[in-house]
């Protein structure tokens, strides 16, 4: 069993850079790929970013590739979500998720989901 915190979301304007972090709790957090989702209103969940359990391989999307980072640390149980150059169109609630693949996590298929953390972008 794995339980997952978010936080770190907030009220950013136009450009700027907000850090999240996913706090894990369970002994098998390194085994697991991890992933950060978004949803915004009215709009289907999408995958944003994700890395697999050695931390050797990432995924971005093309909506964040070059302005978002994630990295992890298993000595912490945490993983990080970098956002730089925000755009208003980056707003939505932000959820952490780990699942068996990088794959799995591509086809929405998380294993463990956290509560959600809410980021604002203002223009």
């Amino acid at each position: 069993q794995v339980q997952l915190v978010e936080s770190g979301g907030g009220l950013v304007q136009a450009g700027g850079s907000l850090r999240l972090s996913c706090a894990a709790s369970g002994r098998t957090f390194s085994s697991y790929a991890m992933g950060w989702f978004r949803q915004a209103p009215g709009k289907e969940r999408e995958l944003i970013s994700a890395i697999n359990s050695s931390g050797g391989s990432r995924y971005y999307p093309d909506s964040v590739k070059g302005r978002f980072t994630i990295s992890r640390t298993d000595a912490h149980n945490t993983v990080y979500l970098q956002m730089d150059s925000l755009k208003p169109e980056d707003t939505a609630v932000y959820y952490c998720a780990a699942g068996l693949s990088v794959s799995h996590l591509i086809l929405g298929r998380g294993s463990y989901w956290g509560a959600g953390t809410r980021v604002t972008v203002s223009s």
